[in-house]
């Protein structure tokens, strides 16, 4: 049965001119019992179709609540204070509410960052999407279902007939997104909104994710608003940006003006904190911009990025500067943009610390960490109800690696593939179910719980989430004092000297020392995190995932940080992160990991250029990079990553690899029956992999410039 969805590509003379959504000086306030909060100030756009016009800026801009007015989902005390919202010419605001929850449902439809929001947990996916049709289209339910598995198929999606028939919960965080996107999508609309909706995603996800969006946008002509604070992402998806802070748009252009030729101070320091894939930690230096997005309550009387601006002048802390034109098609809300851009920007004198101790690491030295043939096994329950038969989830199943003293290792890849169990086995949270693990030549096989305390001080751990191992009900300088009293870091009466001294190399202060966790940003959170953990001057730090839910400019302060800890306390670390820009720039070392395996392993400039493993190119093709200039191979993986309770024979990556086909003889076939070789390509460089070296050596680098 062939399904006419009713999508076209019309484009005539009144869609053409007329913009598919326009905001004219829209002002958002949100009622509170101290009076008004200023959430959003004279924000301006346009979006044709077609056209994807991102928002970008750190959390507390007021990106979602843009997004939120469009579709007035404000909430009870949320209200438009001015402006016009018009889409395809109908002013939005003062809409009555049941033609405005019929644009909602017909013609503007909203992506969720998180799936789960937009998902009802306790009915069917194919009885949601259905839903979408019947109610809004009239259409018939066998009629309705037929066009959801088409759609569901046109979003990649894996046997749509079949998921039709699951519930949210019985389906991956990728493909729930997709569920989304194809009920989105469902009524053809004019826009589409998606708030942060590749956050959660892992790098590989994200990137199909992506390609569906482009693809989408090119097929049906859909507007396409997309928030984000990834400036990776932006790029690679948009065609116009506004850059926002602190509730107004502080410039406006084409993603090549915005990325190639910044005028705000603003996007300018965006900029300068995010890691490209040529960057390491010897030789560059990120940029955070320093203080944090101000209150809606407390704004500055005249340039609102005047406390955190380089280039302030008195004029910036009087007036407050209009969002102008300084070339066509490119807007920023600057008194001195053309000055500034043609200048450029130098450090502060005193910014750059000097990581010379950085420069070498002794590799001829005893290492500090050896894992060899370490395998961690969860024992899953048996399909049949009475049986003997045991089955294992092989989380980690049989990794070596070592580390040296003073270094970091990166540990990288999708979500399942073991890079978090290996590190819970290293810090005793999980129990080895075979192999050796040996750390400054004592055995830490042992959970924590039974290992000995200078074992338990010398190994320690940030998280990815600070909320889940900080108190809410002690203050800061009470968790951080706690190691230093516990392991008797420092004579107790020196205790609360040495948090302070935590507190100022962390850059928080004094200040903080009587605050709760509540009272903290999520960044200052972390660093508390990381101040804790080192409070005991451990030898080792295992970090998982410190920055992935971190803004832009906190990531690179958090980056920054941890490389100063390292110079000043000579520190080792393991680095989890799922961004292959951040774990170049920071690791010495890095290790790929594909389901309870390592599939290369090396020096961190060796990985980035070939020769690599096939999973290691689709990893670097799938990296977000925040340069519209720069040329990225498409190379994507089919298929999800297979379950480790029952991994694939031979080559664990065989039945997703894109390269075995055309690289090795009867397209192969010895990668689905044999465990592949070690090949070393010199100086710790390593790949599991039957395909030759001269072979993969023969394979274009992923990421170019234009200059080559």
């Amino acid at each position: 049965m062939s399904v006419d969805f009713g999508w076209t590509t019309n484009t005539d003379d009144h869609r053409t001119k007329t913009p598919v959504l326009k905001v004219e000086n829209l002002a958002i306030s949100y009622e509170t019992r101290t009076g008004d909060v200023p959430a959003v100030r004279d924000v301006s756009f346009e979006i044709q179709r077609g056209e994807a016009h991102s928002i970008v800026g750190e959390s507390g801009c007021g990106k979602s609540t843009v997004a939120f007015g469009i579709v007035s989902f404000l909430g009870r005390n949320g209200r438009i204070v001015s402006g016009r919202i018009l889409f395809q010419g109908q002013d939005l605001v003062g809409c009555p509410e049941e033609e405005l929850r019929h644009i909602r449902g017909d013609r503007i439809a909203m992506v969720y960052q998180d799936p789960m929001q937009a998902l009802n947990p306790s009915m069917r996916l194919g009885d949601q999407m259905t839903e979408v049709l019947t109610v809004h289209r009239g259409i018939e339910q066998e009629e309705a279902e037929e066009i959801c598995i088409q759609m569901l198929g046109r979003v990649y999606m894996p046997d749509p007939a079949n998921v039709m028939q699951r519930y949210p919960h019985q389906i991956s965080g990728g493909q729930q997104q997709r569920v989304v996107i194809a009920m989105a999508l469902l009524n053809d609309p004019a826009l589409l909104i998606m708030d942060e909706p590749t956050t959660a995603l892992d790098v590989t996800v994200e990137a199909a994710v992506l390609d569906l969006i482009a693809e989408l946008q090119r097929e049906f002509d859909t507007a396409i608003m997309y928030i984000s604070h990834n400036l990776g992402v932006v790029a690679r998806v948009s065609t116009k940006v506004g850059v926002m802070y602190a509730g107004e748009i502080v410039e406006r252009a084409s993603v090549e003006d915005v990325y190639l030729q910044p005028y705000h101070p603003y996007t300018q320091g965006l900029m300068r904190c995010v890691p490209r894939l040529g960057m390491d930690k010897r030789s560059s230096y990120l940029y955070p911009i320093p203080g944090r997005v101000p209150s809606p309550t407390n704004l500055p009387p005249g340039c609102i990025f005047e406390p955190r601006c380089d280039y302030a002048r008195e004029e910036c802390r009087r007036k407050r500067p209009e969002l102008r034109q300084i070339e066509p098609r490119h807007w920023a809300r600057c008194h001195f943009a053309e000055e500034i851009a043609q200048e450029g920007w130098t450090p502060p004198e005193g910014l750059i610390p000097d990581l010379s101790a950085l420069a070498e690491v002794d590799e001829t030295a005893e290492p500090i960490l050896k894992v060899e043939h370490v395998k961690t096994y969860y024992e899953a329950p048996s399909k049949k109800l009475i049986t003997r038969e045991k089955r294992y989830v092989k989380a980690v199943d049989d990794v070596s690696i070592q580390v040296q003293k003073g270094e970091t290792l990166g540990v990288v890849g999708e979500s399942g593939c073991g890079k978090s169990t290996l590190v819970k086995t290293i810090i005793g949270m999980e129990k080895p179910t075979d192999g050796e693990l040996e750390f400054i030549g004592l055995d830490i096989s042992k959970p924590a719980s039974k290992r000995d305390i200078a074992i338990i001080q010398e190994l320690q751990m940030v998280f990815q989430n600070p909320d889940s191992t900080l108190n809410p009900s002690f203050t800061v300088g009470t968790q951080i004092g706690r190691p230093l009293r516990r392991f008797k870091t420092v004579p107790s009466d020196q205790v609360h000297d040495e948090v302070i001294r935590l507190l100022d190399m962390m850059k928080l202060g004094e200040r903080y020392y009587d605050r709760l966790p509540r009272q903290l940003s999520g960044g200052e959170k972390q660093r508390v995190g990381i101040a804790r953990a080192i409070a005991g001057r451990p030898e080792l730090v295992l970090c998982d995932e410190p920055v992935s839910a971190l803004d832009v400019s906190v990531q690179a302060a958090v980056l920054n940080l941890l490389m100063e800890i390292q110079q000043e306390l000579g520190t080792t670390m393991i680095f989890i992160a799922h961004d292959l820009s951040v774990v170049r720039f920071f690791c010495d070392h890095i290790a790929v990991m594909y389901l309870g395996q390592i599939a290369e392993i090396g020096p961190a400039e060796a990985i980035y250029a070939p020769p690599y493993h096939p999973y290691t190119e689709a990893l670097l093709s799938a990296v977000p990079i925040p340069d519209p200039s720069v040329e990225q191979k498409h190379v994507r993986l089919s298929g999800t990553v297979p379950s480790a309770l029952d991994p694939p024979s031979g080559c664990r990556f065989h039945t997703r690899c894109p390269r075995r086909g055309e690289m090795l003889p009867d397209g192969g076939k010895i990668c689905e029956e044999e465990v592949p070789p070690w090949r070393d390509n010199g100086d710790g460089h390593r790949i599991l992999c039957h395909i030759p070296l001269e072979e993969l050596r023969r394979l274009e680098p992923v990421v170019t410039t234009s200059g080559g």
